[in-house]
């Protein structure tokens, strides 16, 4: 079992997104989505938005060390419709991710079963018996840093599996930079923070007609 160490950053996440029925954040890296079970963690983006907004609802997650949208709904029935459509993966996510090395391919598809580690938890491991995971990426550019090769990559995952695009990437040998749960040591300190961004999020508004967008600018231009 892994220790984690938890020191979030400070202040409320900025919202990027409101109406009556849903709250969208910018969530910084290293900040929870939600509490976990030790008391220091109870601190997390739904605690501080909730000293506004008491009712909000956690619809969705994002990785604590990932950055970017994370959705909050304002009422159960727009909670219910939202989750209803995750479920059904009708929600269109992109994410930016800056890994290790050139990819090759422009684009492809990674279609590799997760499982949990046992043997190194809270990891996750590509298992031929576990469950589906799908994601698909586009190569943005080519380039290096610190005179390495890195790729900027946009990724589409169809499944929301635990650690997806992590594990994905690594598995076709294009680890995330700065990732301390799966990237070798040298790929890890090659960035202060896990560089992965989730950029954009697109899902069918239950209260009204239409499709709500909901982005930021990715990590690479702030």
């Amino acid at each position: 079992m892994r220790i984690f160490t938890y020191q979030p950053p400070a202040g409320v996440p900025d919202i990027i997104y409101e109406d009556d029925d849903y709250l969208a954040i910018n969530k910084p890296s290293g900040l929870l989505s939600n509490p976990g079970r030790a008391e220091a963690t109870h601190d997390c983006a739904l605690t501080r938005l909730q000293t506004i907004y008491p009712n909000l609802l956690l619809v969705h997650r994002l990785d604590c060390d990932t950055s970017g949208v994370l959705v909050f709904a304002k009422n159960k029935p727009a909670e219910s419709a939202l989750k209803k459509q995750l479920q059904l993966r009708e929600v269109k996510k992109e994410y930016r991710a800056w890994v290790h090395g050139h990819i090759l391919q422009d684009e492809g598809i990674i279609d590799s079963p997760l499982a949990p580690n046992e043997d190194d938890r809270p990891l996750q491991k590509v298992d031929q018996n576990g469950k589906p995971a799908i994601t698909r990426y586009q190569v943005i550019k080519r380039t290096t840093l610190n005179n390495e090769p890195i790729t900027e990559v946009a990724l589409f995952p169809e499944t929301g599996r635990t650690h997806q695009l992590r594990v994905h990437l690594l598995t076709i040998g294009h680890p995330i930079l700065g990732d301390d749960f799966y990237a070798p040591e040298a790929v890890k300190q090659m960035h202060r923070r896990l560089c992965l961004h989730a950029m954009e999020m697109r899902f069918e508004h239950f209260n009204r007609i239409g499709e709500v967008c909901i982005s930021v600018a990715s990590l690479f231009e702030n």
